[in-house]
């Protein structure tokens, strides 16, 4: 039995990257949305055409961000949301909600700093986790059934 993980979220660290590296060995697909932060701003314009006014210049890139992220959430088994300290990931909010509207299961990542404001994400979520060894784990644990050593 394989998996195929959605890893949503904050760009500005490398937790996708402890994860994959952590995960070597496991039977997992990995997908995520673009993490180049200019591209998956300017995609939109980029591809459609130029937009004097920023609100329709985001809205562009948002729509085109959106079929990739619809799609890679749509073909996961499990998804992943890293809601990270620095930033305020809207985003990663709207993934983690369109995820659990489609019965995804879904693990939630922020450290105890966000316990409070993200109570009702969490409530939707099968687990939450502070660092990303311990979503690695929970993968290991689905696919072989074996505990942390």
């Amino acid at each position: 039995m394989g998996l195929n993980v959605y890893l949503s979220g904050e760009i500005h660290t490398d937790w996708r990257d402890q994860i994959i590296d952590g995960a070597e060995g496991l039977d997992v697909t990995f997908n995520s949305p673009v993490t180049d932060h200019g591209a998956s701003d300017d995609c939109g314009v980029a591809i459609l055409g130029a937009e004097t006014n920023k609100y329709w210049h985001d809205h562009k890139g948002a729509m085109v961000n959106a079929i990739r992220t619809r799609k890679g959430i749509a073909d996961a088994d499990v998804v992943v949301v890293r809601f990270g300290d620095k930033y305020k990931q809207w985003n990663a909010a709207f993934d983690a909600g369109y995820a659990a509207a489609l019965g995804k299961s879904l693990i939630v990542l922020h450290g105890p700093d966000h316990q409070h404001a993200l109570k009702e994400v969490d409530a939707a979520a099968l687990a939450v986790a502070e660092e990303p060894v311990q979503v690695v784990e929970i993968l290991r644990y689905v696919l072989t059934g074996k505990l942390p050593r």
